[in-house]
């Protein structure tokens, strides 16, 4: 065992920058697309082009200021357009007396949310101007905000053990699912070095030596789950120590994350034994893998794929489970009781797996 393990570490060794690489890729992915529940504070210029643009301009802002990370700034219309045109702000605002228009010169995720805010804004106008009629709508805001200081239903919401609902990050659900996805990459490639090796006719060599056939499949499987391990162990450290992450309880994470791989190690056997040279499986793998994400709905918030036959093929590989236990250890502090189920299920699919996957390689001829 030992020495099929050291020269698999060899072969990587000397050439460690496809790990490297996929360590870098884990990093960067979630830095691009995990901040979308990290809104940052945004600017955008207002301004009116009416007779009576002052008093349109402090009509509206004064409604306008309560937002917590949109700042509105009284503009003239040049100097809008001018920030708006060299980007120093994303947005400026035309105000009219009942409307507005976007003024921007990209589509960034903070233009929505100015956007949807600014129009919920005008909406409440609208409707409370249309139920004053002709009256005054200042003695209407005023009796509608006593009102609602104390409403007649109150409803109040908290969580099971009487604690604060916390929000659900899917950033941080981002983070587990690319940083496992692009580890099931390097496992996989590992894991073909066995089919590398019979085809080149090292195998064959090897069972003449003192190394036993069993010792021989431990070497390999065991040095894929080390890279794998190895590579989440840096990825998850990085993000914990170095950029502030809070991860929750770090030891269930490697534990979660030492069955993921586990887990995968034994699908990307059962793969290699289906196919028949590391060629094909450098064709089936890199294509199968990337839809794993998609049909287990890693990219998207819980509940959103429902159809029951896209569920269940994505309960078949440990990818689902495996994010499902780190983020209910992340974000709901959960237990060993509460993650024992996807625990067990990727020991089940990893069981199943490799029985089966060493099988059919033993039996190819």
């Amino acid at each position: 065992m030992y020495p099929v393990f050291m020269a698999q570490w060899m072969k990587d060794k000397r050439k460690p920058y496809i790990i490297l690489l996929f360590i870098g890729l884990s990093i960067i992915a979630t830095l691009i697309f995990g901040d979308i529940d990290r809104i940052e504070q945004t600017t955008a210029m207002v301004y009116s082009t009416e007779p009576n643009a002052e008093a349109v301009e402090e009509k509206w802002l004064e409604g306008l200021n309560g937002h917590e990370t949109i700042d509105f700034i009284i503009s003239d219309k040049e100097e809008a357009h001018e920030q708006v045109a060299e980007g120093a702000i994303d947005v400026a605002i035309h105000l009219m007396e009942n409307d507005y228009r976007l003024i921007t010169s990209s589509d960034m995720p903070n233009i929505q949310i100015v956007e949807q805010y600014v129009h919920k804004v005008f909406t409440e106008e609208a409707q409370l101007e249309a139920a004053a009629g002709d009256g005054n709508t200042e003695k209407l805001r005023s009796e509608l905000d006593s009102y609602l200081e104390n409403p007649p239903i109150q409803v109040q919401t908290e969580s099971i053990d009487g604690g604060e609902i916390p929000n659900y990050d899917m950033g941080m659900q981002l983070l587990f699912g690319f940083t496992l996805f692009i580890a099931m990459f390097t496992i996989g490639f590992k894991v073909n070095g066995i089919s590398g090796d019979k085809v080149s006719g090292i195998w064959n060599r090897l069972i003449l030596s003192p190394v036993s056939k069993t010792n021989m499949y431990i070497g390999h499987l065991l040095y894929s789950f080390c890279v794998g391990f190895l590579q989440m162990l840096i990825v998850f450290l990085i993000f914990h120590y170095v950029m502030g992450y809070d991860l929750g309880n770090l030891s269930m994470i490697l534990v979660i994350t030492a069955v993921f791989t586990l887990s995968m190690v034994s699908v990307a056997m059962l793969i290699t034994g289906i196919v028949k040279t590391p060629e094909q499986f450098n064709m089936v793998y890199p294509s199968l893998i990337p839809m794993i994400p998609v049909i287990s709905g890693v990219y998207m918030l819980p509940g959103t794929i429902s159809n029951p036959v896209l569920q269940f093929i994505g309960d078949m590989f440990p990818l689902s489970h495996g994010v499902e236990a780190m983020t209910d250890v992340a974000l709901f502090d959960a237990g060993w009781n509460d993650i024992a189920l996807p625990i067990a299920l990727m020991l089940l699919i990893g069981v199943f797996s490799m029985g089966i996957g060493i099988n059919m390689v033993e039996r190819r001829k």
